[in-house]
């Protein structure tokens, strides 16, 4: 998945977006979708939020999307501007009621891991303990495809009379070998033919549609604006273009606010993955994404701090989607159909 986005400041928010609240009740994404209209409110111009988008200018998106807050049409945009884990610390300064202390054990890296994996469990991801696993269903599948199928077509060319039959048994068979030396000296060109092999999947369109739309989301709701996204799943989700925060990136600067606003973007279709499906398949590109961001952090955080982080992120990103469940079906609708990134936030602000 490539979502094309840029980090900026947050617009100042009361609400709490660490409560975790019981999502509405569910719905068919199609028709919730089907649902949400695509034009915006009356009275209200979309050609400057269009204009910007087309011209791939962040800043100028954000402005666009605060002055149609301001209209009271973007009522989702920014909602969820405060996305630090100091927020939790603040929580243990208090006397903790039985909701809070579940954030602190779920949170803090002096938790024990099965209770981390508790809170996710008790927020609807399902086999919390395997996110972190890459599935090898597609590539188990077209490895044997390819195997199989080659040495199928080995037998019936050996069948073949004089020299023939002995020599295009051979040359079938070296099929699996070249393409074992493609993945190993090109792993993207392998990835691509295992993409779109998975498509043979009753689940592949509507599991990369939740996976991605759930990027795009998360990143509309903590006020990151989003220029474009495709559908493709494995691919690097998350591209910032803001100059400023590259420089941060490339000179490992990030300091905790950031890298936890990018951990949040960076879990989020693991998150959605792990909602609906007892088995996540497009964790590694996000996993490898984050990981490059926690290299550039500074100062340097240790593996308990790591491994909290991305607990964290998973909890987070995950409570945000169950409370905006209609906005995230709304969206999945509209990104599965190719709408532009403006039909993907009318879909959004639309949703019921």
């Amino acid at each position: 998945m490539a979502i094309v986005a840029a980090l900026v400041a947050p617009t100042a928010n009361p609400r709490n977006p660490l409560r975790l609240i019981a999502a509405a009740p569910h719905r068919q994404w199609r028709r919730v979708a089907a649902a949400a209209s695509s034009s915006a409110a009356p009275g209200v111009d979309l050609k400057a939020l269009q204009a910007a988008i087309d011209k791939k200018d962040s800043e100028e998106v954000k402005q666009a999307m605060d002055q149609l807050k301001e209209l009271g049409w973007a009522k989702r945009w920014s909602s969820q501007p405060y996305v630090s884990r100091r927020t939790v610390s603040a929580i243990s300064s208090r006397a903790p009621s039985a909701s809070n202390l579940q954030l602190q054990r779920a949170f803090f890296p002096t938790s024990v891991v099965s209770t981390s994996l508790r809170e996710l469990t008790t927020l609807g991801i399902k086999n919390a303990e395997n996110l972190a696993i890459p599935s090898v269903r597609n590539d188990a599948a077209f490895l044997f495809t390819v195997v199989g199928s080659t040495g199928f077509l080995g037998v019936l060319a050996g069948q073949l009379p004089g020299d023939w039959g002995f020599f295009v048994p051979y040359l079938i068979g070296s099929i699996s070998l070249i393409v074992l030396a493609i993945g190993s000296i090109s792993p993207g060109l392998l990835q691509a033919a295992i993409g779109a092999f998975s498509t043979v999947f009753p689940d592949y369109q509507e599991r990369i549609a939740r996976h991605e739309a759930a990027h795009f989301l998360v990143a509309y709701l903590i006020g990151l604006p989003i220029l474009g996204y495709s559908l493709d799943i494995g691919k690097e989700h998350v591209n910032l273009i803001d100059d400023q925060l590259q420089k941060l990136i490339y000179s490992g600067q990030l300091d905790q606010k950031e890298i936890d606003r990018l951990a949040v973007v960076s879990m989020a279709g693991l998150a959605a993955e792990g909602l609906e499906y007892d088995k996540v398949v497009g964790q590694s590109a996000d996993l490898f994404t984050l990981q490059r961001f926690i290299n550039r952090t500074k100062p340097p955080l240790t593996k308990d701090q790591q491994q909290n982080l991305t607990r964290w992120a998973v909890l987070f990103s995950a409570s945000l989607l169950k409370n905006n469940k209609a906005a995230h079906e709304a969206l999945m609708s509209a990104m599965s159909q190719k709408a532009s990134v403006l039909g993907c936030i009318e879909a959004i602000e639309n949703a019921s």
